[in-house]
């Protein structure tokens, strides 16, 4: 599933290749993905121009300038393609601008989901209302995700993968934050310190901005927005390395499941 550093790689190259291009025509090949698409979808946007986008959590928006946000959700297996080869049965969407650019919206498992709402309607959306902390913002650090964690019971990983604190950090990040963090999985959330919380709010960051550069993990279904394979797979400490050396200990990584999930993480160095 895209997480963080996949859905911001993915906006930047949107940004960088659409903004300010007009759309000249959408193709929409289905009614719904996930949920029901707008009604008139390809109709409301023909001639709009795109004035900017942006993201929050694992949401794009899109900018328009008629006052309308775009709002993107790749769910499970989603991707936006920039290019012009057909992408099959699977593409749902395929937006035409004033450049000849071409972009694709694919969704093999339709869990992406598309809307259109008022700018000024944004914040009070409810697939973003319940949104938690951005752990890219400027304000985010040891206090804040201090003041997230504060009296949960569950397992710290899982609650940096709760969206209703935290946005984005999904399974292989969470993995990865708290192994350079040096703080167990298996510790409730509630329990992790003020120094502890400052070293786990400074790894996210790290983690997620060093993902990002690398143009996200392609582990299954992710590619970014030209096709290409993201190359932080390739820099993984513990995540999908059960029994692998740990980086700091040389002891095996062990892999156990929370929450339905495979954490990765060394006995050892991680406490």
């Amino acid at each position: 599933m895209p997480e963080l550093p996949e859905v911001e790689t993915t906006m930047r190259a949107l940004a960088t290749r659409l903004t300010g291009r007009r759309v000249l025509s959408v193709t929409q090949r289905r009614p719904d993905i996930r949920f029901p698409m707008p009604q008139q979808l390809p109709e409301r946007l023909a001639g709009r121009a795109l004035t900017g986008f942006a993201r929050r959590g694992k949401f794009i928006q899109t900018f328009l300038d008629d006052g309308m946000v775009l709002l993107l959700h790749l769910g499970m297996s989603g991707r936006l393609l920039l290019g012009a080869t057909p992408q099959g049965p699977h593409e749902h969407l395929t937006f035409a601008f004033d450049d000849g650019s071409l972009l694709r919206f694919v969704d093999p498992r339709r869990f992406g989901m598309v809307d259109l709402v008022p700018a000024s309607e944004l914040q009070a959306h409810r697939w973003l209302a319940g949104l938690g902390a951005e752990p890219l913002a400027p304000g985010f650090d040891g206090a804040a995700l201090r003041r997230a964690l504060a009296g949960r019971r569950v397992a710290v990983k899982l609650a940096l993968m709760d969206q209703r604190r935290l946005v984005g950090v999904g399974n292989i990040y969470a993995s990865e934050s708290l192994y350079r963090a040096r703080i167990s999985p298996l510790r409730p959330a509630g329990r992790v310190g003020a120094a502890a919380c400052a070293r786990l709010a400074a790894a996210v960051r790290e983690v997620l901005g060093e993902a990002i550069a690398a143009g996200g993990s392609s582990l299954r279904d992710y590619v970014q927005s030209n096709g290409e394979l993201g190359h932080f797979q390739n820099d993984f400490r513990v995540y999908d390395r059960a029994g692998s050396p740990c980086p700091g200990c040389a002891r095996p990584i062990r892999r156990i499941v929370q929450g339905g999930r495979a954490t990765f993480y060394c006995p050892t160095c991680q406490r």
